[in-house]
């Protein structure tokens, strides 16, 4: 069965004291039926960023921060497990909300496809 990620996006100026207890325990309760529906492969929310990038000669730097610059960030993220696109969509509609946030949905690919033996 296929697996998708949904990504939350918060805006660059993201304030979280912003996030009042309805939000929070949303968050919460989305978690809980995702897992009762037994589709729950990950959640999360995602902490500070560090760029790891490789040199010209080999070593390889790290910084803190996005190496891009963007408006939106990605705060979070699900992996779901489900049969289609569309129920992805239903929980990522479900997601943005309860976060009052956009959401991406992506397919997850495999290499190779782990259902060929």
């Amino acid at each position: 069965m296929p697996h998708f990620m949904i990504s939350g996006y918060l805006p660059k100026d993201f304030d979280p004291s912003a996030m009042d207890e309805a939000m929070i325990e949303g968050i919460h309760a989305l978690n809980r039926e995702m897992d009762s529906a037994g589709i729950t492969k990950f959640s999360g929310g995602l902490g500070a960023s560090h760029t790891v990038r490789t040199q010209p000669d080999g070593g390889v730097v790290v910084t803190d921060g996005p190496y891009l610059e963007a408006k939106e960030y990605i705060g979070g993220m699900m992996i779901i497990e489900v049969a289609t696109l569309e129920e992805a969509l239903s929980w990522a509609r479900k997601s943005a909300k309860c976060t009052r946030m956009p959401s991406e949905v992506r397919e997850i690919f495999f290499v190779p496809d782990p259902t060929q033996a």
